[in-house]
């Protein structure tokens, strides 16, 4: 029997994914084989022994800590593209909302007084400070071209916009999903000096801060529209808000609050509901529960971001390993298992960066001794044997 223990609300759909004869799920369970949560905060968690993976549903883990997990030899899973829809659908409405002062006329209307006639009146001359621009020949630059970024720069195209991408490290897989017509902007500078609409898709972390900064204002067009639905601290909200003074921005639409932005005349500040849809959380919910589900029961890790992708078809007996990425440990756990006369039928090896992963299936049940002889080997973080 697993023990799952729950810190935030998981869509049903995803928890029905685990069988109630296999599985106990809570949230107050003691001793859980595996944590599920959404932006619980976890650094300051106290973990158990017994926890061998964490699943985050949905994409961002800044609320956990992944080097001390790390340490332990415990895979830290995410949702990569499970809540790409809802947050591309987002971005969409806020560049419609931009161009069109949909926010700025709404407040106005709304703040109209008088009777029908009056009201009237009053709209005929003041729709005037809400003329707005449409979307065709706009470009708008895209950085970070993950799950979200494509969607948003596919749709975009589709809507007329002229569109340049960013990206250093864009993967195989998303460049098939990527329209053609999305030109590839040379640096981000590139972009900054093109775009009339810049839309960020990267994680925080230390070369993402602030890469809005006071300095790329100073190279973008004049009455520029900035959107932020990925993290907060990606742009430097003061820079932005100087360069809205400026005449530099026209707007800036961010999902990430904060006593600068909540009351300024040209933010658009929401309450994170990127990935605030009901298919969203179902999809995050259903996309961990298998991942979870797939690494207690054969160990196999898909989407994890700490720990290599390694998935292989069951083949006997089971033992996984979670290591230090150093020369040596493959021939080490080798020769341990021929010492207790075990026969490898398969062995995969991955590293990603300074940790590994290795699975090797046997031919026969592996022994309480080889294990911990496995264990005591220096660099191995985690060892699980697996019944055939």
């Amino acid at each position: 029997m697993y023990k799952l223990l729950t810190l935030n609300n998981i869509s049903v759909k995803g928890l029905e994914v685990f069988e109630r004869e296999n599985y106990e799920i809570s949230s107050e369970t003691q001793h859980p084989d595996a944590i599920l949560l959404r932006s619980f905060a976890l650094h300051d968690y106290q973990f158990q022994d017994s926890v061998k993976a964490v699943g985050r549903a949905g994409a961002g883990v800044n609320n956990i800590p992944i080097a001390k997990l790390s340490e332990k030899g415990i895979p830290v899973f995410n949702t990569p593209g499970a809540n790409a829809n809802a947050v591309a659908e987002l971005v969409l409405a806020s560049i419609l909302m931009a161009s069109r002062n949909i926010a700025q006329g709404w407040e106005f209307a709304r703040n109209l007084s008088g009777d029908d006639k009056e009201i009237s009146k009053a709209v005929e001359s003041g729709k005037k400070n809400f003329v707005g621009s449409e979307l065709p020949g706009k470009t708008l630059g895209v950085i970070g071209l993950g799950a979200i970024g494509v969607k948003v720069a596919n749709h975009a195209h589709a809507l007329g916009m002229k569109v340049i991408g960013y990206d250093p490290v864009l993967t195989v897989d998303r460049a098939w999903e990527l329209s053609s017509n999305v030109q590839k902007a040379l640096s981000l500078d590139d972009l900054f000096s093109k775009a009339d609409y810049i839309t960020f898709h990267v994680p925080l972390n230390d070369k993402t801060k602030d890469m809005l900064d006071e300095n790329r204002l100073k190279i973008m067009k004049k009455n520029v529209v900035v959107l932020n639905f990925a993290r907060g601290g990606i742009i430097n909200d003061q820079a932005v808000c100087n360069g809205i003074k400026a005449g530099k921005v026209y707007a800036y639409f961010t999902d990430f609050p904060n006593n600068l932005l909540k009351n300024h005349e040209r933010v658009i500040a929401l309450p994170h509901l990127g990935a605030s849809t009901k298919e969203a959380e179902e999809n995050c919910a259903f996309m961990i529960a298998e991942q979870i589900k797939d690494f207690l029961e054969n160990g196999n890790i898909h989407n994890s971001v700490n720990f290599p992708e390694l998935s292989v078809a069951r083949a006997g007996f089971r033992l996984a390993i979670a290591n230090s990425n150093v020369p040596n440990m493959v021939a080490q756990i080798s020769t341990c298992l021929a010492k207790h006369a075990l026969n490898i039928k398969d062995m995969s090896n991955k590293s990603k960066g300074d940790l590994a992963y290795t699975i090797v299936d046997v031919d026969q049940p592996i022994p309480l001794e080889a294990a911990e002889e496995i264990q005591k080997i220096e660099g191995v973080l985690s060892v699980r044997t697996f019944t055939e």
